[in-house]
C-alpha cells in the first residue's frame, strides 16, 4: 500500500481499473500529486474505495471503459454508501503505457537494466498504474478542452 506523507486539502480523483480478479486503484489531486496506489482483489475493491473515501476528499471516480466497466459501474452504484460521480475514460493501450510508466516510477536494477524496456516485465501487477493513467487521461482531456 502506498500513501503520500500528507493529506490533500483539495478534492482528489479516484482512478479505478476494474477487472474480474483484481482491480487497480489510485488517488490523485488535481495538481497531479499521487497520494495512493494499490492493486486489490476484485472482492475487496468496493470496501477499499469506501476506505479511501474516508481518508481522502474524493470528488469523482474515473474508470476504464472496457471489458467489465458496465457491470462494475452498476455494482458501484448499488454498493457505495454515498453516491459518487463516475466518468468512463478510454483505456485502450493503457496496459502498455502502464508498463512503461512502471519502469519510470521504479527504475530497473541489476541485470534487468540491461534488457530493452520493451522486453522487461514488471515484477508485480500494474493495474494501479493503469488507474493512475486513467486519471491523467481524464485531466488531459479537461485541460485540452479548456485550451481549445
Amino acid at each position: 500500500m502506498t500513501f503520500s506523507e500528507f493529506s490533500p486539502t483539495q478534492p482528489v480523483i479516484l482512478g479505478f481499473d476494474p477487472g474480474k480478479d483484481k482491480c487497480g486503484l489510485a488517488v490523485m489531486g488535481l495538481d497531479r500529486q499521487l497520494y495512493y496506489h494499490q492493486v486489490v482483489t476484485a472482492q475487496k475493491a468496493i470496501a477499499t474505495i469506501e476506505t479511501l473515501r474516508q481518508q481522502f476528499p474524493v470528488s469523482l471516480l474515473v474508470m476504464g471503459d472496457q471489458t467489465t466497466s458496465k457491470q462494475w459501474k452498476q455494482q458501484l452504484r448499488e454498493a457505495l454508501i454515498e453516491q459518487l460521480s463516475i466518468i468512463l475514460v478510454d483505456e485502450r493501450y493503457s496496459t502498455l503505457e502502464a508498463r512503461d510508466r512502471y519502469w519510470q516510477m521504479y527504475p530497473p536494477k541489476g541485470l534487468t537494466k540491461l534488457l530493452p524496456q520493451g522486453m522487461r516485465q514488471p515484477p508485480r501487477p500494474i493495474d494501479d498504474i493503469v488507474a493512475l493513467l486513467l486519471i491523467e487521461r481524464y485531466l488531459n482531456r479537461l485541460t485540452t478542452s479548456v485550451e481549445d
